[in-house]
């Protein structure tokens, strides 16, 4: 094991001994009662079966069989979700031939942030997450069930999934990927012709014929953003079956695996004499590994804020030094759009995440004495499923990459530094995806061109106002003043910029998508202008200085000059009321830090 991923593990088991030791005493005492339904009334189980078949009912009546509760984020507007359709009817089937049942316990809501990306809509995003776990444990609250079944996939609904799973630590938990969708037109076209709608070269047909042909079937989107990290997670950190993440919706093979996850939670069960709770397997170790993942792919800024959200929940407390550190030791050996040109499915048939974790476990990143759903070790996630008499297997997944210009061993990686860089200076704390960027592009120094809005920034674009060098500041997009909006809408016009020849950086305390990265972007800025951060200081003109390598984001005043100045302040109504908004007062009120993990809840683990 790395000396430097066993000290940061060691410091964080530490830093969190109270809270976690809080957290798994409580898990443990509620795991005593499994069955839940044992505790519950004649009247109370009636009702929760009412509407089952008279086998079933039976069945559920014995508490020697054990009943899975499943959560589903399906809806049938967003491709991702689609596919759970199908789902529950797969799972109560598998159940039933183990001699078990299963019942849909509840749904979360699921947004997609594809559809809402410079709409008002994406201000009640991330606060999704958190209406996601409120969501589950609704559904689980019944204490009807001995395991569950999550089904989600896109950006705040896995993160949201296993905040609220986490507070039923207790059940066997298994996560159900639906897939991506096979892959449409490649990359690099799609951004080109973003790029010249943005300049005025093509029109909105041509855009949308565009967009529709990269975007159009069912599954996920096939770049790695945020939805594809999430998928990476739940495999690294043993939720998923092995090599389940990036199969396609529509492969024989998704159904099969479907069935596979239901018969593997039900062997985790306590009935079935393998009892493994959720809490044993999200232990510190496994977020590390999760995190060492997250650097050696590439993935998606927002799992720096989702990790620790994610974390808490179990009682763990990480920090972005905790991201930094790792990332210092963890080589980049994945290349998927953003960072390359590749998709999923080009990462998947070229040795996909089995492959990328026998390399980090072959270069002593992973912790491989965790334990997961299949059982004890990572070493099971270096295989892959297979087909054999319309059963999955799995089998040792290729040793060798398939295609070095997508995967690398361990030994060639494309950097020797993770895809992830955590930044600090006067300007406050924030983090940057460095993965994608060329070495010009990693020191940026630049006269400050501020801005409230992302929509005040494309008229000045419009305007060419931005034609030359600049760093684009835009503020007061955090989680307290408007809910901290992804602003990828900004990704085509800053590169348009940047291909002209400018030194281009964006500084902001919003967010951007996991699809970001062509653009030096210092993101998740802290703490926020809406309550007195640096960024409220500055002022047109400023030196701002980026720089990669040595972690530092500095505006070039002195502490005092910067300490005089008065802070700005922006409307931010217009950001309260419409599509709901309204509705999430409270969380813009009570949410934390980004650092923190931008959430409402303030777990009672943590209270002294």
């Amino acid at each position: 094991m790395s000396l430097t991923v066993q000290k940061i593990t060691d410091r964080i088991v530490a830093r969190s001994a109270k809270s976690r030791a809080k957290y798994l005493a409580r898990m443990q005492q509620a795991g005593d009662n499994i069955p839940d339904r044992k505790q519950l009334s004649c009247g109370n189980l009636a009702h929760g079966f009412a509407a089952c078949e008279p086998a079933t009912k039976n069945t559920i009546k014995m508490m020697n069989a054990a009943h899975i509760g499943i959560i589903t984020s399906y809806n049938d507007m967003l491709s991702a979700h689609q596919p759970y359709q199908r789902f529950p009817a797969i799972i109560k089937q598998a159940a039933g031939e183990m001699g078990c049942t299963a019942q849909v316990a509840g749904a979360t809501a699921a947004m997609c942030d594809g559809v809402t990306q410079g709409q008002p809509g994406m201000e009640l995003s991330l606060f999704s997450r958190d209406n996601i776990a409120m969501s589950a444990a609704i559904g689980l609250s019944h204490n009807m069930f001995d395991a569950a079944m999550y089904l989600g996939v896109c950006d705040k609904i896995v993160p949201g999934l296993v905040m609220g799973a986490l507070r039923f630590g207790y059940l066997p938990t298994i996560f159900v990927p639906a897939g991506p969708m096979p892959s449409g037109l490649p990359n690099d076209e799609k951004a080109r012709i973003r790029q010249e709608y943005a300049q005025g070269k093509v029109g909105r047909d041509e855009l949308l014929q565009a967009e529709s042909d990269s975007y159009h079937s069912a599954g996920t989107c096939t770049f790695y953003g945020t939805a594809n990290t999430n998928q990476m997670l739940m495999e690294i950190m043993g939720l998923h079956l092995p090599g389940s993440s990036f199969v396609n919706p529509e492969n024989s093979l998704r159904d099969l695996l479907t069935a596979e996850a239901t018969s593997q939670v039900l062997r985790i069960t306590r009935q079935n004499g393998q009892y493994t709770p959720l809490y044993a397997i999200l232990t510190e170790k496994a977020f590390v590994n999760g995190i060492v993942g997250l650097h050696a792919t590439g993935g998606s800024t927002n799992l720096t804020i989702h990790l620790i959200a994610m974390a808490r929940a179990a009682g763990i407390i990480l920090t972005w030094q905790d991201f930094a550190d790792l990332s210092k030791i963890v080589p980049s050996i994945a290349r998927v759009y953003p960072n390359g040109m590749a998709d999923v499915n080009h990462f998947h048939a070229a040795g996909g995440l089995p492959y990328v974790i026998g390399q980090l476990l072959e270069g002593d990143l992973l912790h491989e004495d965790v334990t997961t759903i299949m059982g004890q070790g990572l070493h099971r996630y270096t295989q892959e499923p297979f087909i054999e008499a319309g059963q999955v297997v799995f089998k040792a997944g290729t040793v060798a990459s398939l295609n070095k210009d997508i995967v690398r061993p361990i030994t060639e990686p494309f950097s020797l530094e993770g895809g992830l860089q955590v930044l600090d200076g006067n300007l406050g704390i924030g983090v940057i995806k460095s993965s994608a960027l060329k070495e010009t592009q990693k020191i940026i120094e630049a006269p400050a061109v501020i801005f409230d809005s992302q929509h005040d920034l494309q008229a000045a674009f419009d305007a060419g106002q931005l034609d030359r060098d600049c760093m684009v500041v835009v503020r007061f997009q955090g989680p307290k003043a408007n809910g901290m909006p992804e602003l990828h809408k900004l990704t085509p016009l800053l590169g348009v910029l940047q291909d002209k020849g400018y030194k281009v950086g964006l500084v902001t305390d919003g967010r951007m998508s996991g699809a970001s990265g062509k653009v030096p972007a210092a993101i998740h800025v802290s703490p926020e202008a809406a309550i007195g951060g640096p960024l409220a200081r500055i002022q047109e003109g400023d030196i701002i200085y980026l720089n990669t390598h040595t972690g530092v984001l500095a505006v070039r005043l002195t502490e005092q000059e910067l300490s005089r100045r008065s802070l700005a302040s922006a409307d931010l109504s217009a950001s309260h009321f419409g599509v709901g908004r309204e509705l999430f007062a409270h969380m813009r009120m009570a949410v934390s830090t980004p650092e923190e993990g931008a959430t409402v809840f303030r777990f009672e683990d943590f209270e002294e």
